[in-house]
């Protein structure tokens, strides 16, 4: 998928016309092309595969890694506003592990689209499984300015949504010990 910069702009421009802005007026006069080039920074993610940001390597180690509070920003798909928060991130290496900065790259990678929460959490739950292991859990905490702003206009509500897999799923005392490191 190709970023048109000028549809963008355009479509910037349609948006502020059609809300009944003047686009010749001072303050606007560049908005369409700052909110393009912004677009194109934070909506980036179809450019790039997150499951290339797993690199692995051989590992002895069985015990669970966990990465916690990886901030996040996205964009709500159904709004086009923003939602945030955080991200955490556990597994279990059996036989492989990779690099606590690549898990997260690979999330991020996959929040840089417009999205749901639910759907992010499980593309990167499933990405996990795949390529690094099938132990493993993602949680997303989040904040929706959708929430916030409009319809039920419920600003500080919070969603929670959790992907666990293997151990994760079928072990209490390994679902326990992900809960107690989220803490």
């Amino acid at each position: 998928m190709e970023y048109n910069y000028e549809k963008v702009k355009e479509a910037v421009k349609l948006l502020l016309e059609g809300i009944g802005e003047d686009i010749n007026r001072e303050g606007l006069l560049e908005t369409p092309d700052r909110v393009a080039r912004m677009y194109k920074k934070i909506l980036n993610g179809y450019k790039d595969n997150p499951e290339n940001h797993l690199k692995v390597f051989k590992t002895e180690s069985r015990d669970m890694v966990v990465v916690k509070n990886i901030p996040i920003y996205s964009f709500c798909e159904h709004h086009l506003v923003p939602f945030s928060g955080k991200i955490h991130i556990a597994y279990i290496p059996i036989d492989k592990m990779t690099g606590l900065s690549k898990l997260v790259r690979m999330a991020r990678v996959y929040a840089k689209r417009p999205q749901v929460q639910e759907r992010l959490t499980t593309q990167i739950a499933n990405a996990l499984e795949k390529h690094l292991s099938k132990h493993c859990a993602v949680q997303i905490e989040a904040e929706h300015m959708c929430m916030n702003m409009r319809g039920v206009r419920s600003p500080g509500s919070i969603t929670v949504t959790s992907a666990v897999r293997g151990w994760f799923k079928d072990n209490p005392a390994t679902k326990q010990e992900f809960i107690n490191a989220m803490k």
